[in-house]
């Protein structure tokens, strides 16, 4: 489940997103914004904010490029940690609003402009829950939770009666295993 790229290495594409060189930075929104979108939809269920937020995550991405380090994992691994973060921020500061600023379901309108084609896929429409569906029971449940629902590792720990050691362990090795799956 390779990626299809009429760009060069990743090492390559980092080197020129380094140099802000702008048409790779175009060419990484336009191969990573629709999963990116997904798990973000995910996590606040709302298309709305959603779309706000990933143009945020993409102004963080490209002002914190130099915090990313290729000997801790590939780059899409970095930005999805940068989008599933912003988005548990923005949920967390909903939940601080007075009741009065929350809106309801009904009080939400939501538009699609289907002349410029708006609407994102989500991680169902790309793959990555096929992928994610390979793993052990256990390891699925928790990558479900934290990359899906938006849970911490200790909100994970905490739902599923579990140590917080057992939790992060099964979630590097299911982060180890989806990546010999998604090299496969």
């Amino acid at each position: 489940m390779k990626r299809q790229s009429s760009m060069v290495s990743e090492s390559v594409l980092i080197e020129k997103l380094n140099q802000r060189d702008q048409r790779a930075f175009h060419w990484l929104y336009d191969q990573y914004s629709p999963a990116l979108y997904g798990v973000v939809l995910r996590i606040v269920r709302d298309e709305e904010q959603a779309q706000d937020l990933l143009q945020d995550i993409f102004i963080k991405i490209w002002k914190n490029l130099d915090a990313y380090d290729a000997q801790k994992g590939r780059l899409f691994t970095w930005m999805l940690n940068v989008a599933r973060n912003t988005a548990i921020d923005a949920l967390r500061s909903r939940k601080t609003q007075p009741a009065s600023a929350i809106r309801t379901d009904e009080e939400n309108v939501h538009i699609v402009d289907r002349q410029h084609n708006t609407e994102q896929p989500n991680p169902e429409h790309i793959g990555v829950k096929e992928v994610v569906s390979q793993l052990r029971p256990e390891r699925r449940e928790l990558i479900d939770l934290v990359y899906f629902n938006g849970y911490t590792h200790e909100e994970a720990a905490e739902a599923l009666n579990m140590p917080l050691g057992t939790v992060k362990t099964r979630i590097r090795a299911a982060l180890q295993e989806l990546k010999q799956l998604f090299k496969s």
